[in-house]
Parts: C-alpha cells; structure tokens; sequence
C-alpha cells in the first residue's frame, strides 16, 4: 500500500468563464402544466433564442475556449476540478494572467458581449488525508475503466482513461506516478494491438494489461482510515491445573475418542 504521502504538494483550481450579453431568450407557453393520468403532470413551451450580433458572439465563443484552454493546458482535469503541481505556480499565474488578457482584447473590440475569467486555487498539502482519498479514488476509478476497456476491447474506454491517468499523475509523488505509468504503457500498447488486429478481425483481449491495472489499482486502495494491523500477541499460560481425582477420567476419555482432540 501506499502511504498517506502519495500527492505531491499542488493546487485545486476553480476555473469560471462565462459570456454575456448580446443573447436574448423569450418563452411562450403552448401548454399550461396540468395532471394527466397516473399522477403525472405536463406542460409545454416554445423558447425563442434571438444573437444581435452572431458573428461577434462566435468570436466571444472562440475566446472564452482559448481562456479556457491557457489556464487547463497547465493544470490535470480530475473529477474533483483542475489540479496544479505547486512547482507549476508561477505557470499557472502566467496563464491566469494570459486568460485574462485575452478576455480583456476581447471585451475592448466588442459592442454588445462581454467574457469574464474567474480562478480560485486553493493548496493541497501532500499529507492531506482527504486529498489522498479522493486522488486514491480516481486513480482506482480510472484503472477500472482501463481494465473493462480491455476487456471489451473497446479502444476510446482505454485511452481515455489512460489520459486522465497520465494527467493525474502530475500531482502523484515520483514513485506512485511511476506505478501507475506502468499500467497506462501496458494498456496504451494492448490499445494499439487492438486497433491493429481488429482489421483482420482477430483481436484478443491481452491478460497481462488487464493484470497491471489490477496491481496498480490495488496499490491505490484506501487504508488510511484502518487501523495498523500487528500480528496477535500469544499469551503465555502458566499451565493448566488439574485436580488429582479428574486424571484418570480425562485420560479415559482422550484414548476412547481421540478425534475429538485433533
């Protein structure tokens, strides 16, 4: 098992772009909510979406994509948010910074829409007991993936997931990342084999890349919260008193049925 030390020390990024403006909604209501059978209830409405300026807003579009992009390009997507290593912190306020700089050219050439970049980071400390269980967990998530991939020979399965893994082990220490790099050659290759022999129609699940998913997953199960297990203590007895009149009943006993005391 790993220890409780398994993240290197990084950040948790909240990343918010939005746009606004020049998009206008309007709804009318076709059908006024009202029970149906079975106690069910229905309604209906039209939404009409009208863009002043459609082409300004596929600009605004496309920035809000690169702002995006600048601050992710430095940062591991997880199901938890973005992580960033904390040696990557000068880079990541760099792409803050060019996000935001973006959005401003932006916001200066158009009339009507406006692109606003919101990023919170908060630190991880690579002794975080909650961090390592939610790290833990999602490398143990996407090794499973990677091992019903390869199972069903279903190649996007795989290499997704051994990209999330990749990405993921930016924020592992150097020994935990390497464990798990292991799978992810393993399952990156049997997804190649795969690809190659399914156009001859003859492609076959490859055991041993299943079996190095499985041992990096299990390297990765949380025992933090169990406690040290230590070998029982054998308690020395002093001897067993017997009285003087009960031997010869108890010797009786042991020959007659022997099986007894196996």
């Amino acid at each position: 098992m790993l220890s409780t030390k398994t993240l290197r020390p990084g950040l948790l990024v909240s990343l918010k772009t939005s746009v606004s403006g020049n998009v206008r909604y309007s709804a009318r209501t076709l059908e006024s909510e009202h029970e149906i059978e079975n106690g069910a209830a229905r309604a209906k409405w039209e939404t009409v979406k009208v863009t002043e300026d459609k082409a300004e807003h596929d600009r605004a579009t496309v920035a809000r994509s690169k702002c995006r992009s600048l601050v992710m390009s430095v940062c591991s997507p997880s199901a938890f948010g973005l992580l960033c290593p904390e040696a990557d912190r000068d880079l990541l306020d760099q792409a803050v910074q060019d996000a935001r700089n973006v959005a401003d050219a932006f916001n200066q050439s158009a009339r009507l829409t406006r692109i606003t970049v919101n990023v919170i980071a908060g630190r991880i400390a690579p002794d975080d007991l909650e961090a390592v269980r939610a790290i833990n967990s999602e490398v143990r998530d996407l090794m499973t993936e990677m091992e019903q991939g390869l199972a069903n020979l279903d190649v996007k399965t795989v290499r997704d997931a051994a990209n999330k893994a990749k990405s993921i082990g930016a924020m592992l220490n150097p020994e935990a990342a390497s464990r798990i790099q292991v799978a992810i050659d393993a399952a990156r290759s049997a997804a190649r084999q795969i690809v190659k022999a399914g156009e001859t129609g003859a492609a076959e699940i490859d055991r041993r890349a299943i079996r190095a998913c499985t041992e990096a997953r299990t390297l990765f199960l949380d025992m933090d919260d169990a406690a040290e297990l230590q070998a029982p203590v054998a308690q020395a007895r002093g001897g067993i008193d017997l009285e003087p009149d009960n031997m010869p009943a108890i010797k009786a006993a042991t020959s007659a049925t022997p099986e007894l005391f196996l």
